[in-house]
């Protein structure tokens, strides 16, 4: 005969089953909403028009199991992420992924630029790291109201963009990036700028845009304090700067911004422009490019020195030769103009 269990046993048994029953779904309760859900550093990007089920199908490949996001993120009463660019991180529970978009939690990121040599340019190396487009970029920046409060115009108001590194978060709308980078451009102009500029005679603006000159003229870092003393030589005796940049600038405003020019031919020196200093003396009204901070600086820092003329030096080409007198000078042009005609550069 059989020996029956006690119903004491029973009891204490079946309680036993259901504690371990209700630890095992509490324990995987708890794991879904604050274990670990993703397994590695993830940059999630989230639009407007982006739903939850979206949200599984950008992480499915970076967590444990996305179905339980949809899952906690149900019980939690949520629904609409927050646009914005979040940074995923190893060991992130649902609970925290959650909590990051109904919050818009973003994280920021660095977003940089070189010179550039239009707004349009500009605008479109923007436009490739925030979420707003080149167009609305654009409009914000000529934006006829800013414009006037500032005293810039369409072209004039490159100067305002220093080129550098700066964190934004990837929603920033068109105007506060606006905004951001007059900010930035104030705080450029610092009172040591500011005390230089005035000991040059000149203003922020003239500044800029001697600097965008100077910019186009080398790529040397080292040549710029040179090739600015130069200039600033010309100017102080009332000679027109004869800077090939500005023709170039000039072509392309006729010929569009892809038409390349290589050399300038003496035809181009009669363009009738109020950037072609050549026939003008003085300043052009605005910068032809974007400066960076080297030619501003550059600039600010010219050298002191005699030189009045300048030429591409070929035989260490990316440098260039100085001179004092128009008789150096045009030795040192036919060298040049004969390597043009050798390498068969005629345009």
């Amino acid at each position: 005969m059989q020996k029956q269990v006690p119903l004491k046993k029973k009891t204490i048994y079946l309680l036993a089953f259901f504690f371990l029953l209700g630890g095992i779904l509490a324990y995987n309760y708890y794991q879904k909403i604050f274990g670990e859900a993703i397994t590695k550093k993830y940059v999630l990007y989230v639009n407007s028009d982006d739903t939850l089920q979206d949200i599984k199908a950008h992480i499915k490949d970076i967590s444990k199991n996305p179905n339980t996001f949809l899952w906690v993120a149900a019980r939690k009463n949520f629904s609409k992420p927050k646009v914005g660019r979040y940074v995923l991180t190893k060991g992130m529970s649902n609970n925290d992924l959650v909590n990051m978009l109904r919050g818009g939690m973003q994280t920021p990121l660095k977003i940089s630029f070189n010179n550039q040599d239009t707004l349009e340019k500009f605008a479109g190396r923007i436009s490739k790291q925030i979420q707003a487009d080149s167009i609305s970029l654009l409009k914000s920046f000529t934006n006829k109201e800013f414009l006037l409060k500032n005293e810039l115009s369409e072209k004039s108001v490159l100067q305002i963009f220093i080129p550098n590194t700066y964190e934004v978060y990837w929603t920033i709308s068109p105007d506060k990036f606006r905004s951001k980078m007059l900010r930035a451009y104030n705080r450029f102009w610092n009172k040591n700028r500011i005390s230089k500029a005035e000991k040059l005679g000149l203003t922020k603006s003239e500044v800029s845009t001697l600097a965008s000159i100077v910019q186009k003229e080398t790529a040397k870092k080292s040549e710029r304090p040179i090739v600015a003393g130069l200039y600033l030589n010309r100017l102080k005796k009332g000679m027109p700067l004869q800077a090939d940049p500005t023709i170039i600038y000039c072509i392309k405003e006729i010929k569009g911004q892809a038409y390349v020019v290589k050399r300038v031919l003496t035809v181009d020196l009669q363009i009738k422009s109020p950037y072609n200093t050549y026939k003008y003396s003085g300043l052009p009204t605005t910068l032809i490019a974007m400066p960076d901070v080297s030619a501003i600086d550059g600039v600010l820092n010219a050298n002191n020195h005699d030189y009045l003329y300048m030429c591409v030096n070929v035989d260490k080409l990316g440098y260039h030769s100085f001179s004092k007198s128009l008789a150096e000078h045009n030795r040192n042009a036919a060298k040049y103009h004969r390597w043009l005609n050798k390498q068969k550069i005629n345009r």
